[in-house]
């Protein structure tokens, strides 16, 4: 009854008998609804005798194959997930397994290098690194003494090309120093790299007859530098630090190289009655005034070196300005000018410069720069005439007018 109601509600040349729909009945275990081709509208191509009416007249049935359909399409989903998943995982094991291995032939490379430099950088042709060696000095400081030699040989140490003996060796000019050879003065240097100039300072070579030939016999070669002031002004200088080392208190090892207990407990005396004698003449025999007398040492290095491989620097200026003296130095050693300005501030309190570098600023120790005790102008006159003399033959032997004064 139901089928012939729908066949009735159908439009004019659709109305179909019951005969219609029974000749396209199946007996099929799903119940289902089939129609007749008449039943539909006419479409290109042609279609079969019945046509399958999606659509399940069961509710039960129809969850059921929903469900069937949801689960086919998940596990489908799912399927594909592990797939593109375990690809991923397995590319990402190859590539982890190539940086391993490649790791692992580094770290043996790296093992052989270590174990086998020289066989490896030969083959390879790598440039022997550099390092550090202990060098006999290219250049020396040789005096004068309280003329500034510890303040020329910071000033220099600020050069990235220079390196310093810490303290003066006195290898030239003490025999048992000189004794233990070259080796152990070597020893006595700074690590440097090629290209290095390594500086020492001993202000007592200057005075020393044997020092000349025994420098050159270490290197003919080698750079002088030879730091003068002001005679006068260098002698008052002498006798106002024999004079704070002959104190009581002061102990044996405190006297100056060059001086004996006895000339050093002497400069407790006032500095006229050292400097003059009773006759009213200069005393020449006094230390700080004999070591004044430049022209009387120089002429031995003179005999032994040529005039172009000694430098005069004038200590006088280098206290005053250092730089344009540092720049001569610079040019005479072969080094860029690297010292400048920069390096130098004025201490008001220590009346003279101190040095500055990338991380640290220094002044010399408190035993540098002591006030000198007044001295009666009548003996600085005397002495300062008696020096114009001996002044002038100094000028002859450098080649240059130092302009000190003459009264």
């Amino acid at each position: 009854m139901e089928r012939i109601q729908m066949n009735q509600s159908l439009p004019g040349k659709y109305h179909r008998t019951e005969a219609s729909y029974k000749s396209c009945s199946q007996s099929l275990p799903l119940d289902i609804l089939w129609l007749p081709r008449s039943s539909f509208r006419p479409a290109e191509g042609e279609l079969a005798d019945c046509v399958l009416v999606v659509g399940v007249s069961r509710p039960k049935l129809a969850a059921a194959l929903l469900s069937v359909t949801l689960l086919s399409l998940f596990l489908t989903f799912h399927v594909l997930y592990d797939s593109a998943l375990y690809s991923i995982q397995a590319a990402s094991m190859v590539s982890a397994a190539h940086e391993n291995h490649n790791l692992l032939e580094n770290q043996q490379m790296n093992t052989r290098t270590i174990n086998h430099p020289m066989s490896l950088r030969k083959r390879l042709k790598l440039p022997r690194p550099p390092r550090p060696v202990r060098r006999l000095p290219q250049a020396l400081i040789i005096g004068v003494r309280k003329c500034g030699t510890r303040a020329l040989l910071e000033m220099l140490y600020l050069h990235p090309m220079v390196q310093k003996a810490s303290g003066e060796v006195h290898f030239f000019d003490r025999d048992e120093n000189y004794a233990l050879g070259l080796d152990w003065y070597r020893s006595k240097m700074p690590l440097s790299f090629k290209g290095q100039i390594t500086i020492e300072k001993s202000p007592s070579y200057f005075v020393t007859p044997e020092v000349p030939e025994r420098v050159r016999a270490m290197n003919s070669s080698v750079r002088l530098l030879l730091i003068v002031r002001e005679p006068v002004t260098r002698a008052i200088s002498d006798y106002t630090q024999l004079r704070s080392r002959a104190t009581p208190s002061a102990p044996a090892h405190a006297l100056v190289a060059g001086h004996t207990p006895h000339q050093a407990l002497d400069s407790a005396k006032p500095f006229e009655q050292l400097a003059i004698s009773p006759d009213g003449s200069i005393n020449v025999a006094y230390r700080p005034i004999a070591i004044s007398l430049y022209h009387a040492y120089l002429h031995r290095w003179l005999e032994v070196f040529p005039r172009e491989q000694i430098l005069v620097v004038n200590g006088d200026q280098l206290i005053e300005d250092p730089v344009p003296q540092l720049r001569r130095i610079e040019r005479f050693l072969g080094l860029e000018h690297k010292i400048g300005r920069k390096n130098f501030y004025f201490n008001e309190t220590k009346g003279f410069y101190c040095l500055r570098n990338d991380t640290t600023d220094k002044c010399l120790r408190e035993t540098k720069g002591r006030k000198h005790p007044r001295v009666d102008p009548a003996v600085v006159t005397k002495l300062r005439k008696f020096f114009v003399q001996h002044n002038q033959r100094f000028y002859d032997l450098v080649g240059e007018d130092l302009g000190w004064p003459e009264d």
